[in-house]
């Protein structure tokens, strides 16, 4: 094997996935702090606008008491024409004292129909939403003491400060679904890309195993035709291993196609694959498979399927450090699903890495290629639609993997 930092393509790869999520988390922030700072410096130029319009108002409000003097009336025209009329955002009713509107500036009424009760809803609509806002401007009469002479201004924000306090929130989605929609674009193309090296690495594997598989097979044929080695242990063993040795590059060649999934006994297929790693395994490692029931079956791929349960059984040896046990739970879920837990005795995951065990690169072995897992959750999420997933894990004591397919 191959030691990840002596490997230019896996050590580069686990270091970029182990960087990954901190990476995500320092573009979110940095998305935060832009998106704050936008919707901050709107508000500050929505407050300078609303400040104003404010001294717009109080203006208009201060030429209206001075028209209400009959000795300014010669100035009457110029005023409304110079800061009256100019007034073309901002909604204004003025009101007498019994609060009826006497002008009204800037408020959608359709004036091609002469409907006064249509009109005087609208206003009266307008008036409720200009009181929540602010508060109304007094302006007194020719009689100060007489409250039947004052006149009341009522006015809110223009619909100008409304679309800038709005903006920077619909800015910010419409790059939040940009970037969304680049990303899934981007992850999809990244994914098919992996997959595409995927399929040409298992395939490959599967094509330089068959030049040395079929020597070992000529060289076993030549052995059972020796009376003296075809019936030994040995000879036995060999064309076990030799039939598992056809069976990997099954496994090989089947990656990247569409598996043929047939209904198959779980506990027999888990059986057998126990049984041929306990005869290969230290006998310090003991296997237990428990099932008490025999008929859990599911449509699954033997061959692929096999590779699971055998490269988390071995992830678990090497967990152990070659002494421990491992047991394998097959039992019936809630729902009717075939659950298989997997247990070691042991180093178990800490739980900040528990999420990376899948990403490929990632391995606690100094030789390792972090490629099993990944490869065993593709098997089983993609090619069974089933679910792979740490079920616990405690540092020293061992960890559980639970496989569900679905029946």
């Amino acid at each position: 094997m191959v030691n990840p930092s002596e490997n230019p393509f896996m050590g580069n790869a686990s270091s970029f996935y182990q960087s990954k999520a901190a990476l995500k988390w320092i573009a979110l922030a940095f998305s935060l702090i832009i998106g704050f700072a936008s919707v901050l410096y709107t508000n500050s130029i929505v407050e300078e606008l609303k400040e104003r319009e404010e001294r717009y108002i109080e203006l208009f409000a201060n030429t209206l008491a001075y028209t209400s003097d009959s000795d300014n009336s010669e100035n009457l025209i110029f005023i409304f024409q110079e800061i009256v009329t100019p007034n073309n955002s901002i909604p204004v009713i003025v009101v007498d004292a019994n609060g009826n509107p006497s002008i009204f500036r800037n408020i959608e009424v359709d004036s091609s129909k002469n409907d006064q009760e249509a009109m005087a809803k609208i206003l009266k609509k307008e008036l409720k939403i200009m009181e929540q806002e602010y508060e109304p401007i007094a302006i007194s009469g020719t009689d100060p003491d007489d409250p039947s002479s004052y006149q009341y201004i009522y006015y809110r924000n223009s619909d100008l400060i409304y679309r800038l306090r709005y903006y920077p929130y619909i800015q910010l989605s419409v790059i939040a679904a940009f970037v969304f929609f680049g990303y899934v674009s981007f992850s999809y193309s990244r994914k098919a890309e992996q997959n595409q090296v995927w399929v040409g690495l298992a395939k490959e594997t599967a094509h330089q195993l068959g030049t040395p598989l079929s020597s070992l097979m000529a060289w076993l044929e030549i052995m059972k035709i020796d009376d003296d080695l075809k019936d030994k242990e040995v000879t036995k063993e060999l064309e076990k291993d030799i039939s598992k040795l056809e069976l990997i590059t099954s496994r090989f060649s089947s990656i990247g196609s569409v598996p043929v999934l047939r209904d198959e006994n779980i506990s027999k297929l888990i059986k057998a694959t126990v049984n041929y790693l306990q005869k290969r395994t230290s006998k310090k490692v003991f296997i237990d498979f428990i099932c008490k029931d025999d008929v859990i079956s599911a449509d699954i791929n033997k061959p692929l399927f096999d590779w699971v349960i055998e490269n988390l059984c071995k992830n678990a040896i090497d967990a152990m450090s070659g002494e421990g046990e491992i047991t394998i739970i097959l039992k019936e879920g809630k729902y009717g699903d075939a659950l298989i837990d997997i247990k070691d005795t042991g180093k178990g995951i800490p739980s900040s890495k528990i999420k990376e065990i899948f990403q490929p690169g990632f391995s606690t072995k100094k030789r390792g290629w972090g490629l099993g897992l990944t490869l065993a959750k593709r098997i089983i999420e993609n090619y069974h639609n089933g679910k792979i997933f740490v079920k616990e894990s405690v540092v020293n004591r061992g960890t559980t993997f639970r496989i569900i397919l679905k029946r």
